[in-house]
């Protein structure tokens, strides 16, 4: 007799955890290709290799689990954010490279974070949504509020300005790239300008006088 046929292999379940980020992990992935709208709960269940009903009794819905996967995909942008300044880098640096047309352009692709977090932005007014929305946005601004106060602290970026109102002030110019990109001529030097011109408006040299 085998060994194979002496301990015949069964299927491993996977702990709480693991099965929820297995999912989180697949939702990413259809939600940033396809949206909302067009996810389907029976695409994710597929990419982790369960059924639907074991998606819902850990979401509990699809709006659930979008909200879910909206938070997990936050966290992680701030995370890279905060590793950035971390290694040292100057806080000026790691807005720049993050806030980098090119970079957004890229951020912005299907398959991206950033396709996710626009593609939320059009659902501001669903009733099962629009706080998960807001819930983004306050906690992307706490992110660039938090560098802009260490940029202050080691006197990269000026003390005269309030760090939440400027961080409000970054996310409002990256919401209008959309808007942008459907009526600005010469979109690529615009978006770079205004890159220039508001990172430049935080550094020391530009105190008011």
């Amino acid at each position: 007799m085998t060994e194979s046929r002496r301990h015949p292999r069964t299927r491993t379940r996977l702990p709480a955890a693991e099965r929820r980020a297995s999912i989180l992990a697949a939702a990413a992935e259809v939600f940033s290709e396809t949206g909302y709208q067009r996810g389907k709960v029976s695409d994710i269940a597929k990419k982790v290799g369960v059924s639907e009903p074991v998606v819902f009794q850990n979401f509990g819905s699809k709006a659930a689990l979008y909200r879910a996967t909206l938070d997990h995909a936050t966290d992680a942008v701030s995370a890279l954010l905060h590793e950035a300044a971390d290694a040292g880098r100057p806080v000026p640096e790691v807005l720049a490279a993050f806030l980098d047309p090119a970079h957004m352009d890229r951020f912005h692709q299907p398959g991206s974070h950033g396709f996710l977090f626009a593609d939320a932005t059009a659902l501001a007014h669903d009733p099962d949504l629009g706080d998960a929305l807001r819930q983004v946005h306050r906690h992307f601004v706490t992110t660039l509020a938090e560098l802009l106060r260490r940029g202050q602290a080691a006197g990269e970026v000026r003390d005269d300005v309030d760090p939440g109102t400027a961080a409000w002030w970054l996310v409002s110019l990256l919401a209008g790239r959309s808007f942008r990109a459907a009526v600005v001529p010469e979109r690529d030097a615009v978006e770079a300008e205004l890159t220039r011109l508001a990172l430049q408006s935080l550094l020391p040299g530009a105190r008011r006088a």
